[in-house]
């Protein structure tokens, strides 16, 4: 399974990743109705931070970023499962295709992740050298202004006291 698949299907949520079921039973390939029947089955394992129902605002704004139409549709608002409700899947979803697919996915948040603190770690560096980069631009802008600073001094009109030979 692709890292680059999975990563295009998980989506953020009041501040949390997370990803849809119809992704989801698109992954396991099987029917969404399948995986919310096993879901509603089994919902004591599915507390509110490993899954929660999108709201209207939130599933229109889905798909207005995402370009669907709106032809055919869904007749239920689609659930959001957060990583470690993508995790409780594998033991509802007890099939070897599910136990492939989820370790698929659980490498893919790990890798996001990953470059989310390398950017962070990044980040903070570049704060901690921002002076820095300030003064160096200062002295890149008065090296490359130098030449005109330096003809608007010769062209200036001398004034003072002229001394003669």
């Amino acid at each position: 399974m692709e890292m680059d698949v999975i990563h295009t299907k998980i989506h953020t949520f009041r501040g949390v990743r997370v990803m849809l079921d119809y992704d989801l039973a698109d992954l396991y390939e099987m029917e969404t109705k399948y995986l919310k029947r096993a879901v509603n089955r089994n919902s004591d394992r599915f507390p509110d931070d490993f899954m929660f129902q999108l709201t209207k605002e939130e599933f229109d704004n889905l798909r207005c970023q995402s370009v669907t139409s709106n032809y055919g549709g869904t007749r239920y608002l689609p659930y959001a499962f957060t990583e470690q409700g993508v995790a409780m899947l594998s033991g509802v979803l007890n099939s070897p295709k599910a136990i492939q697919v989820n370790i698929a996915i659980m490498r893919t948040f790990v890798k996001i992740r990953q470059y989310m603190l390398h950017f962070q770690v990044l980040a903070d560096k570049l704060a901690e050298h921002e002076q820095q980069f300030a003064d160096v631009y200062e002295v890149l802008d008065y090296l490359m202004n130098k030449d005109k600073l330096s003809t608007a001094q010769l062209e200036r009109t001398r004034i003072g006291f002229i001394k003669e030979s």
